[in-house]
């Protein structure tokens, strides 16, 4: 959801939070030394989704609609057309380099954008076997959930939400118990944070948290591979995941500027973008260029928009 006139709004609404007339300011990726257009469409479709578009900038791929690390051979739907049509993303290529790779996001690990660095599916929604169709199941379809665990099972980094569909059906969420929503998913009766701790090589530390006092406490020198999963980031939030105010986890990643603008909530899309600046920044001053490359794009655009003859200065929200 992060098209130019988010990127320029958030430009502005940044100076602004910073006690300026907001249009000098600079974005974190506005100091980089390249920018550049590209072109994620889904082959099907007219306006496209994030399933195919995040194909499409994570394994260099065009895709159908709807469908995740798959060609546009992948029907959507129909888990018979998968096989021999899954393509791998920049992740795994990292992977097999012998990189230390992570996924962080502010929203579910299992939602089209992240999971289209791990997972091979006809259907973007198959979070978990309890939302995949009867015929998906018989064809030997993969829900998403299980692939994270499965399909590249060393990844150093996982930090985002949906831990309930790591979870048996109708096990209470350790931090919700009494909310039925937040219940588990999976119908196979697997604990997938328990499969993935298992999965680990011998005298390798794996460490599970769920919330921001867990991951602080780790003395991550000791620590080889971590996976944290809070809820799904609440709604109606004005910031990114600020783990204080959301009770998830700390840091950024500005995964629901397109939370934001799907619901019409300006607001809420042009702070996730200032979070995902704040992100960027950090990365930035943690990195060096001499051996980083470091990229910032979106899957696609929003119909967002902002004009008038405003003068400068004028509150972007005003």
């Amino acid at each position: 959801g992060m098209g130019v006139s988010t990127v320029t709004a958030a430009r502005i609404l940044k100076g602004q939070l910073q006690h300026g007339q907001g249009e000098e300011s600079l974005l974190e990726m506005d100091k980089f030394p390249f920018v550049a257009l590209a072109k994620t469409y889904n082959t099907n479709a007219q306006v496209p989704d994030s399933a195919g578009t995040a194909t499409a900038y994570l394994c260099g791929v065009k895709a159908n609609e709807g469908t995740l690390g798959v060609s546009a051979g992948v029907t959507r739907d129909h888990c018979n057309t998968t096989k021999g049509q899954e393509v791998t993303s920049i992740l795994r290529w990292a992977k097999e380099a012998g990189k230390a790779v992570g996924i962080v996001t502010t929203t579910r690990v299992t939602h089209a954008t992240p999971s289209a660095a791990y997972a091979h599916s006809a259907n973007r929604d198959w979070y978990s076997d309890g939302e995949m169709p009867p015929d998906a199941l018989e064809g030997g379809c993969k829900d998403i959930a299980r692939q994270l665990v499965e399909n590249i099972p060393e990844i150093e980094v996982i930090l985002g939400g949906g831990r309930k569909y790591m979870y048996p059906k109708n096990v209470s969420d350790v931090e919700y118990p009494h909310e039925e929503k937040h219940r588990g998913t999976r119908l196979d009766g697997r604990n997938l944070i328990q499969a993935w701790q298992e999965a680990k090589p011998r005298g390798k530390v794996a460490e599970y948290v769920w919330h921001r006092r867990g991951l602080l406490a780790l003395n991550l020198s000791h620590v080889d591979f971590l996976l944290g999963e809070s809820l799904h980031p609440r709604k109606g939030n004005k910031g990114g995941c600020k783990a204080g105010r959301r009770r998830a986890m700390p840091g950024s990643a500005g995964g629901r500027i397109d939370h934001g603008h799907h619901e019409g909530k300006a607001k809420q899309a042009l702070h996730e973008a200032v979070e995902l600046d704040r992100a960027i920044g950090l990365a930035t001053r943690l990195t060096s260029t001499q051996d980083t490359l470091s990229v910032v794009t979106a899957d696609h655009s929003h119909v967002f928009t902002f004009g008038g003859y405003t003068p400068r200065g004028n509150p972007i929200f005003g």
